[in-house]
């Protein structure tokens, strides 16, 4: 776990350094994805994880087309708390969400007054590389056009079903465990589906960092969506101080109803928000590719999502949040 080692530091508080105007994209530079964790040192570190983590269970709850073991990992100290659930990597080039992950389980393995404190009353659900088979490029189809050097990573699964468009048919296994074996088994209060998007997104001549969105469809019940806002509020209000967070609302809503943003509201009653961050490991379009010298604070950015609103939501102070903090921000823009 490469990503994770070097970056154990910025879990401690330690500002990541960069540009102010964020990193940029340079179209000479080499891509490489080889410090990105693989699936068999997640898989190691889960496992060694759930054995010393007293409060830490893990539980696989369905494998992927490739036989991958698919893996939820779970801080449920009573049911009756509220729950979040966060997921990670549903495409599998979008890997930075899975090394914040990764990182946040880290940070919860300490015995901290903070963290024992917080996990009295709220339970933590987290899946961590979604789509295992994207992740480790292993898929039937051709990736040779794709940016990077090393491994690829793709969007898709192994036989092309772009996940995060299964959410009705729920034909791949992948989404088909998530379902029957997270949805509809535990009562979940919020989601967060942790995504990245494209390099190039800015406001007021800054690279955005970030962006937000709320469920689109008008099936989704009005107090869902209201708790959606009052999530993606405490998401921007938790990151904003920091300084060289720049998060906007995302510029491209969907109200299609198989969307996990849409999907989860509608059919559950889920409060969720979709988080997009910058950039992507790999791709066959060069400007949605990052190159690795991001990795530091979007990894960074990734962790204190999850941090903040899990925080929020034990404290309670998640109830008090405005959703017109998140309904004011405005969109970023999309230059291609």
């Amino acid at each position: 776990m490469s990503l994770s080692i070097a970056l154990a530091s910025t879990s401690m508080g330690i500002t990541p350094a960069f540009a102010a105007n964020g990193p940029d994209v340079n179209g000479n530079e080499t891509v490489q994805t080889a410090m990105l964790t693989t699936y068999s040192e997640m898989k190691s570190f889960l496992q060694k994880g759930a054995e010393k983590q007293e409060q830490m269970d893990l539980e696989v709850i369905g494998e992927t087309n490739k036989g991958r073991e698919i893996f939820l990992v779970k801080y449920i100290t009573n049911p009756d708390n509220p729950t979040i659930l966060y997921l990670t990597q549903q495409h599998g080039n979008e890997a930075l969400t899975t090394e914040g992950a990764l990182d946040y389980i880290r940070h919860l393995s300490s015995n901290s007054k903070q963290n024992q404190e917080m996990l009295k009353h709220v339970n933590i659900l987290i899946l961590p590389m979604f789509n295992a088979d994207g992740a480790m490029g292993d898929v039937n189809f051709s990736l040779d056009d794709h940016v990077a050097s090393g491994r690829h990573l793709t969007r898709y699964n192994a036989y092309r079903v772009d996940l995060n468009r299964d959410h009705v048919n729920k034909a791949a296994p992948e989404t088909k465990a998530l379902h029957e074996n997270v949805l509809q088994k535990y009562k979940i209060d919020y989601m967060i589906d942790m995504h990245h998007q494209g390099t190039q997104e800015d406001y007021n001549d800054r690279y955005t960092t970030g962006s937000l969105l709320t469920p689109q469809n008008p099936e989704v019940n009005s107090i869902v969506t209201e708790q959606s806002k009052q999530l993606a509020t405490v998401l921007y209000q938790g990151l904003e101080p920091y300084g060289w967070t720049h998060i906007f609302k995302y510029d491209a809503p969907t109200s299609q109803p198989n969307v996990a943003s849409n999907a989860m509201a509608i059919q559950y009653d889920i409060p969720v928000i979709l988080f997009e961050m910058r950039g992507m490991a790999d791709n066959s379009y060069e400007p949605y590719v990052l190159g690795q010298k991001s990795n530091g604070y979007l990894t960074k950015q990734a962790f204190l999502a999850m941090q903040k609103t899990s925080e929020a939501i034990a404290d309670g102070s998640i109830l008090n949040a405005d959703p017109g903090v998140y309904e004011q921000l405005p969109e970023q823009n999309y230059n291609y």
